[in-house]
């Protein structure tokens, strides 16, 4: 090819991998979303409702936050991170329809559709009951919310895209508000949950969080 040569465009397309509307936060969810580890922006409340988006070129992001944000200049990013692979955004807002008309921007100004998202796909759930003294103790040490404690129930719960974990964790404590949220990994390569609690409150929310990931439309991986 010689330098007369058309000019042969570098842009690719994004892909949306994840478009995920997160309704009403629940307390430990929007706590967990607001603390330094997670929150690069604005830390969300509980009664507000999420967008988290995932996208490919990572770098693409940073389009998708700027559609986002001159459709409804009032909503709030709360993380805005890009990692080896993908670009992950979350917006938030106490009004629903401002999500709802800033994801639209997204998804019009991106080219794709909402039900273009990857399928969530489940790797991995258990429940181990009467946790020990010693297992408790490591466990905490890596978490990024509160403390399970010895003698209580721990879920785990892994799936694939990690943004999913976000909606799961959302859901099992809006169907089990007693359980304790230890940690949620919704970044990187799969998404996973720890959660404490009593046996019927992991149980509960290990079926919701099951019943939620198989009612959500999208693509094959």
């Amino acid at each position: 090819m010689t330098s007369t040569d058309a000019h042969v465009s570098t842009e690719t397309r994004t892909d949306i991998r994840v478009y995920l509307l997160v309704e009403d936060l629940q307390q430990q969810f929007a706590a967990y979303l607001g603390t330094p580890t997670r929150a690069r922006g604005y830390p969300p409340y509980a009664g507000d409702h999420a967008l988290i988006v995932e996208v490919s070129p990572a770098l693409a992001i940073e389009r998708v936050i700027d559609l986002a944000l001159r459709e409804v200049p009032g909503i709030q990013p709360g993380i805005l991170y890009v990692e080896r692979q993908f670009g992950v955004l979350e917006i938030h807002s106490s009004n629903l329809a401002d999500v709802r008309r800033a994801g639209n921007a997204i998804l019009a100004g991106t080219g794709n559709e909402a039900t273009g998202q990857l399928r969530p796909r489940v790797l991995y759930h258990d429940i181990i009951e009467d946790i020990t003294d010693q297992h408790a103790v490591i466990l905490n040490r890596n978490r990024q919310a509160s403390m399970i404690l010895p003698g209580q129930a721990l879920l785990v719960y892994e799936m694939t895209p990690a943004l999913f974990a976000a909606v799961a964790a959302n859901e099992a404590e809006r169907v089990a508000p007693g359980l304790t949220v230890v940690d949620v990994q919704m970044i990187g390569a799969a998404g996973r949950l720890y959660i404490a609690g009593t046996i019927d409150d992991v149980t509960r929310a290990r079926d919701r969080i099951t019943e939620v990931l198989a009612g959500i439309v999208g693509r094959d991986h």
